[in-house]
């Protein structure tokens, strides 16, 4: 049965951000929900099954709000705006735009994609400590970057310290030529992406150059106390159960930290107790720290690899 009475979306401008370059957005909706979708102007018909037809109605005014906060609107939203949609628990999009953006600069907004990530920022605002736990691609690093470098500008905190433990992922490097920042930061890069990602280059290494921003690894945080700083600890997993330990009581005053890590994906020697896995034990019940669970609904890379995360939990389970 198709569903005739038409969607008005009140702004031409923000319709057509909507619709997407060719109104791909529309046409991968189409093939997502299975129904048949025309635009013109900001009026939008879908046609097909009433529940289908709700469901798609649904996810444009969705995307319509995620415009309106001023967030590009892309194939992986509509994606990930569908699973919403799908999920009688989760909140629609007003919910994750609405006072949940991390503002990295006058001109920067970066707003969660999943409920998951809209709790893990919130939690991070509310907690001194934050364990941010799931599958690669979450957004885990990112969205912590995104309110190390708000807190900075807000001047809520005195520096950035961004460090993860320099283990291989299951490869010998060897030798690394080059100068210690040289031999470090290959381990360091995805955290330095990220930064790079939302402030200049020229600023980042200004920051860098008077200690305001440092990156280091795991093994350069033993003895020190980091105070009025926002610490990022990533690839916790890969920590012992004494590194783990030894990072967790270098925070200082007027400091937030947070530790993230995929216990799926733990690169040290095997029957060695991973310092995340424990502390999620250990640390549980504490006040003042909060862990936040991230699932394969909350990826937001190339839609294949929440199918590689659902294939491995599979063949994990069946084993």
């Amino acid at each position: 049965m198709a569903d005739e009475d038409p969607l008005i979306l009140e702004d031409n401008a923000l319709a057509q951000v909507v619709y997407g370059q060719n109104d791909r957005n529309l046409r991968k909706l189409e093939q997502l929900v299975g129904v048949r979708i025309s635009a013109r102007g900001n009026r939008v018909r879908v046609s097909g099954p009433i529940l289908e037809s709700k469901l798609a109605k649904r996810v444009l005014r969705d995307l319509y709000d995620l415009a309106s906060a001023g967030a590009p609107v892309e194939e992986s939203d509509v994606r990930q705006l569908v699973h919403m949609a799908e999920d009688p628990e989760s909140h629609a999009a007003t919910a994750l735009v609405s006072g949940g953006g991390v503002e990295v600069g006058r001109r920067k907004r970066i707003l969660p994609r999943t409920e998951n990530q809209r709790v893990y920022l919130e939690t991070i605002r509310e907690n001194a400590m934050t364990f941010g736990i799931g599958p690669a691609g979450t957004g885990k690093t990112y969205l912590a970057m995104a309110m190390a470098v708000q807190s900075l500008l807000r001047r809520e905190v005195g520096r950035i310290i961004l460090t993860r433990p320099a283990v291989e992922a299951g490869e010998k490097l060897g030798f690394l030529p080059g100068t210690l920042y040289e031999k470090i930061d290959p381990y360091l890069r995805p955290l330095t992406d990220a930064l790079h990602d939302m402030m200049h280059g020229e600023e980042v290494a200004r920051r860098m150059e008077r200690g305001v921003i440092e990156v280091a690894p795991l093994a350069f945080m033993r003895g020190r106390t980091l105070n009025d700083a926002f610490i990022i600890l990533d690839e916790a997993q890969n920590t012992t159960s004494e590194q783990m330990r030894m990072f967790l009581t270098r925070m200082g005053f007027d400091s937030k930290c947070v530790i993230n890590g995929d216990v799926t994906q733990m690169d040290i020697p095997r029957g060695t107790t991973s310092g995340l896995v424990e502390a999620r034990k250990v640390l549980a019940e504490v006040p003042g720290i909060a862990f936040v669970q991230f699932t394969e609904k909350d990826v937001v890379r190339h839609p294949l690899v929440q199918e590689v995360i659902r294939a491995y939990d599979r063949y994990e389970g069946e084993r």
